[in-house]
């Protein structure tokens, strides 16, 4: 910034706030002619003038206009940079980065980083959303220090995983599917011949897969995307109940019984997750407690093999 200084800036943005070199003076405890050298020395280190002087009280000028509020950014990122040094001091890591898997119920999660915020206001958070097998790829390659997911076959020795709750899977179809029509529970051989809609790993394909049923596969990366062809009566395939609840009772789509199914669905279990050799800051501990008590709570019933997945 060669000898442009915070302080400066922090000069020029109160007297846009303020109306006044007087006024800012007073706010910053500094005399008026000490405000008017540092307004004067910015200028003459930028090169352009901030204040119109002609009249009775300067105003802005465009160009001042423009760079108050480039002051502001300035000063605002200087802030978080300041606060997250202070927390880190105190314990605090300085980022926390998290990976979700698409399985996971959003209302619980939404309310947990609400609090995180609220708890942590000055703790930089990043935050994204996975693909089959994105958020434990996340975890071991370092990018994410938390994963909110499933862990399929079973945990991996390298992940410490904590059961937050599990969720129901339904076989589903649309009313126009073959399917639909069936009326009694659908054979393997009923199956077989229509496309399964499969949530597949985006990265290795050739992976391990899960209740895999019809003879054709179309692949998909995102439930959103699925479901979408799944409403248009393209395939089959079992959904989150709490995703094709309003399609279901909306007639928009039809549940479907696998009559090779121990349990209509069965049900997944969705995991908070971490290196075992990377342990949790401060935030991340807390947020995996939040995590745990806001989502065992919401824990449907009776626990079914995980096996079947799609």
């Amino acid at each position: 910034m060669g000898n442009l200084s915070l302080d400066q800036l922090r000069v020029l943005v109160t007297i846009a706030d303020t109306g006044s070199f007087s006024a800012a003076g007073r706010k910053l405890s500094r005399a008026q002619s000490a405000i008017s050298q540092a307004v004067a020395t910015l200028e003459g280190l930028q090169g352009v003038v901030l204040f119109d002087r002609s009249g009775h009280r300067p105003q802005l000028t465009e160009v001042g206009r423009v760079l108050v509020e480039q002051a502001r950014l300035v000063l605002a990122s200087a802030a978080r940079f300041e606060a997250v040094a202070a927390s880190t001091r105190a314990g605090l890591e300085p980022e926390l980065a998290l990976a979700i898997d698409p399985f996971v119920p959003t209302a619980p999660l939404i309310d947990s980083l609400r609090a995180l915020g609220d708890t942590f206001p000055a703790l930089p958070v990043s935050f994204s959303t996975e693909g089959l097998g994105g958020s434990l790829r996340r975890l071991r390659n370092g990018s994410a220090a938390l994963a909110i997911c499933l862990l399929l076959p079973t945990v991996p020795d390298d992940i410490a995983a904590y059961p937050l709750l599990r969720i129901g899977l339904q076989a589903v179809v649309a009313p126009t599917h073959p399917l639909a029509a069936l009326g009694r529970p659908a054979t393997r051989g009923d199956l077989e011949p229509h496309v399964q809609l499969v949530l597949s790993e985006p990265v290795d394909s050739g992976g391990a897969n899960y209740g895999l049923l019809s003879a054709r596969l179309w692949r998909f990366v995102d439930l959103g995307r699925r479901l979408d062809f799944l409403l248009a009566g393209l395939g089959w395939c079992r959904m989150p109940e709490h995703l094709v609840a309003g399609p279901i009772a909306a007639g928009q789509l039809i549940p479907l019984q696998i009559d090779e199914d121990s349990t209509p669905g069965g049900t997944l279990t969705i995991y908070a997750a971490h290196r075992r050799d990377r342990v949790l800051g401060a935030a991340g501990r807390w947020l995996l407690d939040e995590l745990r008590r806001r989502l065992s709570s919401a824990e449907p019933s009776a626990p079914a093999p995980t096996k079947r997945m799609k």
